[in-house]
């Protein structure tokens, strides 16, 4: 069986503006504030810093994409300069992921490098670090032109995320492994033609350990975003046996996805980076993760019964 309906239904959801009026309604107070920290920089702050407590380094999103007002970006890098500056003041150990086409890479790709360069060079004067999430498969292609011409011009503070669900996500680590690349590694939540991806989890799975033994092997720094057991076994034992020190590589999670095993993984000494969200933009973020799994549905629908 390929993509399940359920997590075909979900993923076609996050892009229907009726259920999006419905959800933003009443989701946040019914059970989405388990995905996301807060609708507010303010509500994120306390969520961050508890983890960072609990022995997590964190990321935040201010959740948003598909701008396409020139006007509104400026907006969005204010706001980001804005979460930089606060991350130093509060001695978080955070920092920031934001998607491209929040940066205007839909009305076009020089605004969006214009805007993330400027982000990526204040988040260096505050010791910072930006990832740039990748997007659909339409946008992957602009998304790592920008990241190769950041790390050309020497920023060595930003990285990239690759898609194991992507049949073309293998050339495109070959590219980048001569650049040293921080990159972090996923199977993909967006809803793609059958051309672009594959269709079967085993196929994705398997396409994850190729993705993940290159970058180990190649160089540079990878970030292992996966709740799967057996993909974090098999991160553990091939880092073991090929020496790779720790410092090279981290687990990355979900808020409220496994909390038990995010510290699990801390208490036998590998670095744990939670990505914490926030923003009142939250509706498309939560069905991707809705989608992910199934047991995530069941906690919504249990709040939703509860009322």
């Amino acid at each position: 069986m390929g993509l399940s309906v359920l997590r075909r239904t979900f993923l076609a959801a996050a892009n229907n503006r009726g259920l999006q009026r419905f959800v933003q309604r009443y989701g946040f107070r019914l059970g989405a504030a388990r995905f996301v920290a807060g609708e507010s920089l303010d509500a994120a702050v306390p969520v961050l810093r508890r983890l960072n407590e609990n022995g997590l380094l964190t990321n935040t999103t201010l959740l948003g994409e598909g701008v396409r007002d020139e006007a509104e970006t400026r907006a969005v890098v204010d706001a980001y300069r804005a979460l930089l500056d606060r991350i130093q003041t509060e001695g978080l150990r955070t920092n920031v992921a934001l998607k491209l086409t929040h940066l205007g890479l839909a009305i076009d790709e020089e605004l969006a490098h214009r805007n993330l360069a400027e982000l990526v060079e204040h988040a260096a004067t505050t010791g910072n670090f930006v990832r740039i999430d990748m997007e659909e498969s339409a946008h992957v292609d602009a998304t790592l032109r920008i990241y190769h011409r950041l790390l050309e011009s020497g920023h060595s503070n930003v990285g990239a995320v690759l898609q194991s669900y992507l049949f073309r996500s293998e050339d495109d680590l070959a590219a980048l492994l001569p650049l040293a690349p921080n990159l972090r590694l996923v199977k993909g939540a967006y809803l793609e033609p059958p051309e672009a991806a594959y269709p079967e989890k085993r196929d994705v799975d398997a396409a994850y350990v190729r993705l993940l033994e290159a970058s180990l092997a190649g160089g540079g720094f990878t970030a292992i975003a996966t709740h799967d057991e057996a993909l974090i076994e098999h991160a553990t034992a091939f880092t073991r046996e090929r020496g790779i020190p720790n410092e090279r590589f981290q687990f990355q999670m979900l808020y409220g996805v496994r909390p038990r095993l995010q510290l699990d993984l801390v208490r036998r000494g590998y670095a744990v980076l939670v990505a914490a969200p926030y923003g009142p933009d939250w509706y498309r973020y939560l069905m991707r993760r809705l989608a992910e799994r199934p047991a995530n549905v069941l906690f919504l629908l249990r709040n939703l019964i509860r009322g």
